[in-house]
């Protein structure tokens, strides 16, 4: 007998698996809430566990056995333990922690999650206050600064190194750098380059303890301000932007102008954003994200070439665009060079 196809079982448990997303992101939150990856380092019943938490046994085994059906944890002989995954970026003592970033992300869009039907049918409603609301911007670059300070540190100041003439920079501005981390990355990969980091003053605090941490005062300032009406200064070989330029995306000639300004002859700006293909429906990760902040009227994300776009029109002698991976989803990094 002719064996039928599976597909119509395949259409389904695609569309479930698309619905139990939200229970799987719900254990993730709630785990993380509750620091149950920072002891399973080692392995645990559910009934330690608990005692140490002080949490029902009943329901934290139903936990347990949902970050287990997720792969954050391995279960053998009714012990839990963190998979390796789980220990180096869910594990509130691992250097590249990740879970206070992703609370914060959770706390950002919870609202706009629970209203998401209403937002739709009767369009925008929230307050974007939050946006200038200093408080979660100083919050934002400390969590922040964990993912940056893993592997995507080193492997965009290795990326930035390379670019042509790097060796003869003397001086970057890290506009909007939040936490700094990657101006410390990028100037360390030369003897000689000093930089600057320019952010709101609270943002710039965060900033400097990264910069006492790696033992860069001599080489890394700060400068506050808004760099859509403030100076930015000026002489520099490098600019560097990492997802930032969106808060100038209705007006991004004249802040590209600014930058174009602000650099020595030959001097080169890199730019690091997302870059939305598939007519602005992918990646999938930025898109969904991003459906918060588009609901309640932000919706300032770049598309692939929109960045390079600007670059050209303001006078910028060359640019060159290249995809990067990062641990989230592919970014463009855009490097223009003024004429010389």
């Amino acid at each position: 007998m002719e064996k039928k196809s599976n597909s119509w079982i395949e259409k389904h448990r695609y569309v479930y698996r698309l619905f139990s997303g939200r229970m799987q992101a719900q254990a993730l939150l709630t785990a993380l809430e509750l620091r149950v990856f920072d002891h399973l380092s080692s392995p645990l019943s559910s009934e330690e566990l608990a005692a140490t938490l002080q949490s029902h046994p009943v329901n934290t085994e139903v936990l347990l056995d949902s970050l287990t059906a997720v792969e954050l944890l391995e279960k053998k002989g009714g012990q839990y333990c963190n998979v390796q995954c789980a220990d180096e970026l869910l594990n509130s003592g691992s250097r590249n922690y990740i879970g206070k970033m992703l609370l914060l992300m959770h706390r950002m869009s919870a609202g706009v999650v629970s209203d998401m039907t209403r937002l739709v049918q009767d369009g925008p409603f929230a307050d974007n206050s939050s946006f200038g609301n200093e408080e979660i911007w100083i919050d934002y670059a400390r969590t922040v600064g964990n993912y940056h300070r893993g592997n995507m540190m080193q492997n965009i100041a290795g990326i930035v190194s390379g670019i042509e003439g790097f060796s003869s920079f003397n001086k970057m501005l890290d506009l909007g750098g939040g936490p700094g981390l990657h101006c410390i990355g990028i100037v360390s990969e030369s003897e000689s380059m000093k930089g600057v980091v320019f952010d709101r003053p609270g943002v710039l605090r965060v900033a400097e303890e990264f910069i006492a941490e790696y033992g860069m005062r001599d080489r890394i300032s700060v400068k506050s301000g808004d760099y859509l009406t403030d100076s930015i200064g000026e002489g520099y070989d490098l600019v560097w932007a990492s997802a930032t330029l969106n808060f100038a995306r209705s007006d991004l000639d004249r802040l590209m102008r600014k930058i174009h300004d602000a650099l020595v002859p030959g001097g080169v700006f890199v730019s690091f954003a997302e870059g939305l293909t598939g007519e602005g429906t992918k990646p999938d990760f930025y898109v969904l994200e991003n459906l918060s902040y588009a609901l309640t009227g932000f919706n300032q994300v770049f598309r692939k070439g929109e960045i390079a776009g600007a670059m050209r029109r303001v006078g910028f002698a060359s640019v060159e665009s290249i995809t990067v991976e990062t641990p989230m989803m592919p970014m463009e990094m855009d490097i223009a060079r003024k004429k010389k």
